[in-house]
């Protein structure tokens, strides 16, 4: 941490897009710094897509300095498959957090929800609606779920530490 003052990357893992955001937060304020996709093709066998996310994430951390990193932890799905690439992508993201020696802090989707909007049910639309909130910012389309979901991990994780700061 830099004094009462924490730089926290929240991401959302997904094998073809993974939403990430930098928000830096103290005790009584949490502003936005980035946030985006890295987006991978499904064009590409899933060995290049996961070096990707890998790679992806390295630049992220290394031009923002997260202190701590939250994550969305996987929830089971009907398609077994999903679950899997899931993991694979979860593995590469955890193994630049850890090259770079940052803590990492994991949240149901649940929690997560709870967290931002009040109720463990949410919808994602509801989801990004209090993220757009809490933030004061404007992203308001469907394909932007990715980033609304990073963010609100980033929040989440900003909620359960405030108290610390």
């Amino acid at each position: 941490m830099k004094g009462d003052e924490i730089v926290i990357m929240g991401i959302d893992p997904g094998s073809l897009i993974t939403g990430y955001a930098i928000l830096k937060a103290n005790s009584s304020k949490i502003l936005p710094i980035t946030y985006g996709n890295i987006k991978t093709s499904s064009k590409n066998d899933l060995q290049k897509r996961i070096y990707k996310i890998h790679t992806e994430v390295d630049k992220i951390i290394n031009q923002y300095n997260p202190d701590q990193c939250s994550l969305e932890k996987i929830f089971y799905a009907k398609n077994v498959r999903s679950v899997l690439s899931l993991g694979e992508a979860r593995g590469a993201i955890l193994i630049s957090l850890e090259q770079n020696k940052i803590p990492t802090y994991e949240y149901t989707p649940r929690k997560i929800k709870k967290s931002v909007v009040g109720n463990g049910r949410a919808s994602k639309k509801q989801v990004q609606y209090m993220v757009n909130a809490i933030l004061n910012t404007k992203i308001d389309k469907k394909s932007s779920y990715d980033i609304s979901d990073a963010l609100a991990i980033g929040i989440c994780h900003y909620n359960k530490i405030k108290p610390n700061l």
